[in-house]
């Protein structure tokens, strides 16, 4: 299934189970009600509707509705998991870029976090865009915001960080997030209509680890705090409080409180080793949207009742 049949799902289930005006539709999905009256057409004439949505269709939609029920979610993107399960990250990011991309208007300014999702997501978004994109980096780190030199459009003019990720100590950190150039930035970010994060596992995988800025020693230590996983590099426990640890003290990123603060966080993230992580990262409420696949969905659902 593609991300525009996606669309027409969520779109008639809208208007037709949930008897909604193509107008209140329209602001639900973030898109023109023109969009929407071509999404139900479509979707009638592929045999999408017929009385009843697709079943495959019907059950991703109520996903969408109960992680948004369950979670406090102020939207929710269910896209059916990859079989080949190296393939989940280049999937999610896809249909993050997708949705994104149907909320772009003239000048948009977005954030984008950390690590191989987003990185993804803002390449994908440099090639779609029709409007030049102006994007900002929520970390320091900026060989992930980069462009894919593999890309031959990049429709994007990025605002980066211009430090490492992590510092050598706590007082460098300190230091640079008082540069002035840091500070803009960080200014920058309160403007910006979305805000895009990837959420890490503690698994060896996660690009944190994998790229080495932190070592295995890293690794055990942060898993005997109780840390289940990271957004923006920020190390947080099963209820999504963040750990305040050494390693937190050298880090140069858009602190957790402050995300929580900013326009239309959305979350991108699947995978069984990422369950906990995003479960743990509902729980301490820093997303306002979650893109996903089925299975993680299921599991996360499962595990609010203790199933998982």
């Amino acid at each position: 299934m593609d991300y525009e049949e996606s669309l027409m799902i969520k779109a008639a289930w809208y208007y037709y189970f949930e008897e909604m005006t193509q107008q209140h539709v329209a602001e639900l999905m973030g898109i023109t009600r023109m969009r929407v009256i071509k999404l139900l057409e479509k979707a009638r004439q592929t045999g999408i509707i017929q009385f009843r949505l697709r079943k495959d269709g019907e059950s991703r939609m109520q996903l969408e509705r109960n992680l948004m029920s369950a979670f406090g979610l102020q939207d929710a993107f269910v896209i059916p998991a990859a079989i080949d399960r190296s393939a989940v990250n280049a999937g999610v990011a896809e249909a993050a870029s997708m949705y994104i991309s149907e909320r772009l208007t003239e000048n948009s300014l977005i954030n984008i976090g950390y690590g191989d999702t987003p990185s993804r997501i803002l390449n994908n978004l440099a090639t779609l865009a029709e409007q030049p994109l102006t994007c900002v980096s929520l970390t320091g780190g900026v060989s992930y915001y980069l462009p894919d030199t593999r890309s031959n459009v990049f429709n994007a003019k990025l605002h980066l960080i211009p430090a490492p990720l992590l510092t050598g100590s706590r007082e460098m950190a300190e230091a640079l997030r008082h540069e002035a150039s840091v500070m803009e930035l960080s200014r920058m970010t309160a403007l910006a209509q979305m805000t895009v994060v990837g959420v890490g596992a503690m698994h060896e995988s996660a690009t944190i680890f994998k790229s080495g800025v932190l070592n295995n020693n890293d690794f055990l230590y942060l898993s005997m705090q109780g840390a289940v996983g990271d957004l923006l590099s920020h190390f947080f426990d099963k209820e999504g409080k963040l750990l305040n640890t050494p390693i937190e003290e050298r880090l140069i990123s858009t602190p957790l409180e402050t995300l929580k603060s900013l326009k239309n966080v959305i979350g991108v993230a699947a995978g069984d080793s990422k369950v906990e992580a995003i479960h743990a990262a509902l729980k301490g409420q820093y997303l306002d949207v979650l893109i996903t696949d089925d299975r993680t969905a299921e599991k996360l659902l499962g595990s609010r009742t203790g199933e998982v």
